[in-house]
């Protein structure tokens, strides 16, 4: 038993700074390699990274974060056709891909009565039914424009532009936008968690 106990407590700590280095480590390598290399060594970077964040957590956590492995997926193939094709328009696409996806899972969810939202955040946020509903149709039109605006920045802007508004530009308004949320959350916390949050 205190085998097992103390196993577990080696596994608390590394999720704590496993999830940031596997959602953003790779791109903090991704941007380094751009300035250092160009967009295709750094696409290869990217791809690499993102391999070994996802092997990463496996080793740390034994999982997967959902959101993570749907997007390494498609880092690796519009990578990998950025580096065979030598043609940065599939890498430029990625993000548009990425976040369209997730608004059609989000809003379709949602549209069939379903919340894919709770499924994937649920061991971080307690939300009301109602809560987790308006929280998916909010990031589902969030997703919407965030791949609107991909579309915008890399057919009208410089490639340096465009890496910076991949990474930290979308981050930081992510960030923002969930920031943006908190007056949801508490209005649409459930009873008992209100409670634990006044006690």
């Amino acid at each position: 038993m205190t085998a097992v106990n103390s196993t577990e407590d080696r596994k608390r700590p590394a999720a704590g700074w496993v999830g940031p280095v596997v959602e953003y480590g790779p791109l903090a390598l991704f941007l380094g390699a751009y300035w250092l290399w160009g967009l295709i060594a750094a696409t290869k970077v990217l791809v690499g990274a993102t391999a070994i964040a996802l092997a990463l957590s496996w080793l740390k956590t034994r999982t997967i974060p959902k959101m993570p492995l749907v997007t390494a997926v498609i880092v690796l193939i519009f990578g990998g056709l950025t580096i065979w094709l030598d043609d940065d328009i599939f890498i430029k696409l990625k993000p548009t891909i990425v976040q369209a996806l997730f608004a059609v899972l989000l809003l379709g969810g949602s549209w069939l009565g379903k919340q894919p939202l709770r499924y994937v955040l649920g061991h971080a946020l307690k939300l009301t039914d109602a809560g987790w509903t308006l929280l998916t149709r909010r990031l589902g039109w969030f997703f919407i424009a965030a791949a609107i605006a991909n579309e915008i920045v890399w057919r009208t802007q410089s490639t340096d532009v465009w890496v910076l508004f991949k990474f930290p530009g979308l981050v930081i308004v992510t960030f923002l936008f969930f920031l943006a949320q908190a007056p949801l959350l508490q209005r649409h916390a459930p009873p008992e968690a209100a409670g634990d949050q006044t006690e």
